[in-house]
């Protein structure tokens, strides 16, 4: 008997005793035939209804019929008294609301619960009726909503507010909401802390367009002492959200609030202010002290939650205001030895950011005794702290690598790993010393490397950097063995990073061909094709070539030289002639943003990136499907501007400008929105005043644009021949006929309108909407292959203060590309060379060596090559 009570514990412990682990779909919707019997009976029944709402929340999918059927079998058991029960049929009437039909039959019965004397039923019944009423039938319900609203029980009043905000989120829902205003700033005096949270949070919600309502609103409640400790929280956010919309520093009424919230008796509001002045964009090191000084209280505070939410804050004041931490670092140190180590492990990350150098060496020695302990997700917040570090103290950079190269040999998942090696290379790039010592922990750890990506990305770095270092053989030996151990996609990358070294190295040209050679003999098709490819072209021994094939890779978007081909090939015309490359545009290059979660650990999980067309696509995608466009068959589109403002972002009408460049012409694309409610704008078009040699070919106006829906014009221009006429300034004004409008409807008053125009901000066509970026992954090669038969030189004086300001301007203004890293500046250097590659519209190649030298201001030799004079003319001259 003892055995088998035993069996039956360990059966249970084996599913975690969960009732519900084995249920099917098809038997549970058998077992609801139950809700139809009548006397109903309320033990089985609640049983049943539970396994249903069990399922719908474990993702199981109910079709139309079974979850109406279903639905209908649940108001059945409305008879029955039992209060579990009726919980529970509300539950199941929210659940299945969705998806069946005809659910607003159970209206009146939820009405009558709603309006009933039992309170147990009352919220539930508002939160189910909320659920399954349509913005038409919301006014039946109105008069019951607004008593709940204000009703003396809390929770029957949090419960209106709630689904109340809910309903304003729906089609329609929002009008009907706004007028329980009354009642729900009434439900803002209540004494219950979860009423007064709710209605201002519905409050909020019900006047966040309107501007001078939340200003209002924020200057009463500042004013007056709110019970709730999260409405206090909510009205922290909402003020940091005014500060950060006015672009106001701590003269605003709104920060004096937040740092008074500071000296609150909650504890999580205290963190709350701290959190939101730690966080605003415009924070001096003199407003972060006290919330600084807040946060270094909790360090001590002996709730492990409170302990943690102040290190980790402090964690990330101390990537922008390290000396404002330097203050807490006592504290910190306490915390090392944390039993939470999640808590130990941001305290001395945080300490690596603020400490000296001399406490590096202390402090990598305690991490290193528990690193193997904590999760790769603060174990990434060990990797960033480290690379500001490597940042911070160049000369540390041995010790840092070295504690980085013995977590690459440790377990861990790719993000893991991938932030290590993210680590190491920029390290490697930034800091030319540690450049050797770098490659060779990255080589040591692709050996014995199981993540395809990374060591196809360790192989790339090895080509680049390999072959500018004192003894590049060296490396040699690591990527052929990739050769011999690896999957054909790493072949395929060790394969490419040993051309490379051909490429460059004449003394090991002989043997990377032999070991080419051997490549050709492989199972896998790309390998085969890329060893036979890069030995034919390293056996011409022309450095041209090497250029051009090897070390410079295809520039052109992959998209768009696909499309072209696909073009090419059903042209049979053009297929007399041969294909030319320059009609292709050039592969966009993709702005390095900082990431947001250098912070260290982030909130949401990262969005897998997914292979979409790119914006070049889009466009023209977007512009063929306009026929008057189509007509003037304007060529191959060259490139896109990025959106530029023409009106302040608070006017009562709001236009970008986006510049499309075509081989002969300029579209200018004009996206326009109406922000006024009682106005209907026809016929909209935007009026150039053009320079000479400009020619305005065709005009697509706006038909209309009604309250808050866009809409787009087109203005085509014919660009001059001469091409230092092609920069130049154009005054624009929009202009149109208004025909006021009834705001709820957007229907017109009258027929008849007045015609009226708007100014719009000059639109700057500038040398940079002509280039397109390329990189060169070899600008020494590319510079010699394009030769000096198109040169310009000439001296310049620029208005610069610093060398990091003037790199920053020429590579905006000219709109290239800079290679090699050359926009970075070093430390200390009173003299820099820029280097920068792009193409001119046409195809035209285009580099520019820029050589920069502090004096009174900052002087530069600009050295201009390019395939053509005119385009090698009007880059050397943008600058003057």
């Amino acid at each position: 008997m003892l055995s088998l009570k035993k069996d039956k514990k360990e059966e249970e412990d084996k599913d975690g005793g969960n009732p519900y682990s084995n249920l099917e779909k098809t038997s549970v919707l058998q077992e609801a035939r139950l809700f139809n019997e009548t006397p109903v009976n309320p033990r089985k029944c609640t049983a049943v209804l539970a396994k249903i709402l069990y399922l719908l929340n474990q993702g199981e999918v109910l079709g139309t019929t079974e979850a109406t059927e279903c639905f209908f079998a649940i108001t059945k058991l409305f008879q029955a008294r039992d209060t579990v029960l009726r919980r529970l049929v509300y539950l199941g009437i929210k659940e299945l609301s969705g998806i069946a039909e005809d659910v607003i039959i159970v209206t009146s019965s939820l009405t009558k619960d709603m309006t009933g004397k039992e309170d147990c039923y009352r919220a539930a019944a508002i939160r189910a009726l909320c659920t399954i009423t349509d913005p038409v039938m919301l006014q039946a319900i109105e008069r019951y909503m607004k008593q709940a609203i204000v009703d003396r029980n809390a929770a029957i009043s949090s419960a209106a507010l709630v689904s109340s905000l809910h309903l304003s989120r729906t089609g329609g829902g929002q009008e009907v909401v706004k007028r329980w205003v009354n009642e729900v700033q009434e439900s803002l005096s209540s004494d219950n802390v979860m009423v007064q949270y709710h209605a201002l949070g519905l409050l909020y919600h019900i006047r966040k367009t309107d501007r001078l309502a939340i200003t209002k609103l924020l200057a009463k409640l500042t004013k007056m002492s709110l019970k709730s400790p999260y409405a206090v929280i909510l009205l922290i956010r909402i003020a940091c959200k005014m500060i950060e919309e006015e672009d106001s520093d701590s003269s605003s009424p709104y920060f004096d609030f937040v740092e008074s919230c500071l000296r609150h008796k909650s504890e999580m509001v205290i963190y709350e202010a701290a959190h939101a002045i730690v966080n605003m964009k415009k924070t001096t090191s003199r407003e972060l002290a006290p919330a600084v000084s807040v946060l270094q209280l909790f360090c001590s505070s002996p709730k492990p939650t409170l302990r943690f939410a102040a290190v980790r804050t402090l964690n990330k004041v101390a990537m922008t205001h390290p000396a404002a931490v330097t203050a807490c670092n006592l504290d910190l140190e306490n915390l090392i030895t944390d039993t939470n180590r999640s808590i130990a492990t941001l305290a001395i990350t945080t300490l690596l950011k603020t400490g000296a150098e001399s406490s590096v060496d202390r402090l990598m020695k305690q991490i290193a005794t528990f690193v193997s302990e904590i999760s790769d997700e603060f174990k990434i917040v060990v990797v960033q702290a480290i690379r500001s570090l490597c940042q911070k103290f160049p000369k540390k950079h041995g010790i840092l690598l070295n504690f980085l190269s013995g977590m690459l040999r440790d377990e861990g998942g790719l993000d893991y790993k991938a932030s290590i090696a993210d680590t190491i290379i920029t390290v490697i790039e930034e800091n030319p010393e540690a450049k050797e010592n770098g490659l060779a922990h990255l080589c040591e750890f692709i050996e014995d490397c199981e993540h395809t990506s990374l060591a196809v990305r360790i192989l790339h770095l090895l080509g680049q950097e390999g072959p500018r270092t004192a003894n590049p053989a060296r490396y040699i030996r690591f990527i052929y063995n990739r050769v011999l151990l690896e999957n054909a996609t790493v072949r395929a990358a060790a394969i490419s990073a040993m051309a490379r070294f051909g490429a460059l190295c004449d003394d090991l040209l002989p043997n990377v061909l032999v070991l080419l050679s051997r490549c050709q003999m492989d199972a896998d098709d790309e390998v085969r094709d890329r060893a036979t490819y890069f030995k034919a072209i390293l056996e011409q021994h022309e450095a041209s070539l090497n250029s051009q094939y090897i070390l410079n890779s295809l520039t052109v978007s992959i998209s768009s030289l696909e499309k072209s081909l696909h073009a090419y090939t059903l042209n049979q015309a053009a297929a007399s002639k041969p294909f030319d490359m320059k009609a292709v545009p050039a592969a966009a290059i993709q702005e390095s943003k900082p990431s947001a979660s250098t912070g260290g650990l982030t909130s949401k999980p990262e969005k897998p990136s997914t292979t979409s067309a790119t914006r070049h696509d889009m466009f023209v995608e977007k512009l063929a499907s306009v026929p008057q466009l189509q007509q003037l068959n304007l060529g191959p589109l060259f490139r896109s501007s990025q959106p530029v403002e023409l009106t302040e972002s608070e006017t009562e009408y709001t236009v970008a400008v986006i510049k499309h460049v075509f081989p002969g012409h300029i579209v200018l694309q004009f996206d326009c929105t109406n922000t006024l409610a009682d106005q209907l704008l026809e016929k909209v078009r935007v009026e150039l005043e053009l320079g000479e040699g400009w020619e305005l070919v065709s005009e697509i106006p706006a038909a209309s644009l009604q309250y808050n829906v866009g809409g787009t014009i087109y203005c085509v221009l014919a660009t001059p021949e001469e091409l230092g006429e092609c920069v130049t300034t154009i005054a624009a004004n929009l202009k149109f006929t208004v025909k006021d409008c009834d705001p709820s409807t957007g229907e017109p008053d009258s027929d008849e309108g007045y015609d009226d125009e708007y100014q719009l901000e000059d639109i700057e066509i500038a040398v940079a909407d002509y280039v397109q970026r390329v990189m060169k992954g070899n600008f020494a090669a590319a510079w010699e292959e394009l030769g000096q038969e198109h040169e310009l030189e000439d001296t310049f004086s620029l208005p610069f203060k610093t060398l990091e300001e003037a790199v920053k301007n020429i590579v905006v203004y000219l709109g290239l590309q800079p290679c090699e890293r050359s926009d970075k500046v070093p430390e200390g250097k009173s003299s820099h060379t820029l280097l920068l590659s792009g193409v001119f519209r046409g195809g035209h190649q285009v580099l520019v060596r820029a050589k920069l030298a502090l004096s009174d201001g900052v002087a530069m030799q600009l050295t201009v090559r390019a395939e053509d004079s005119m385009v090698a003319e009007i880059m050397a001259t943008a600058v003057a």
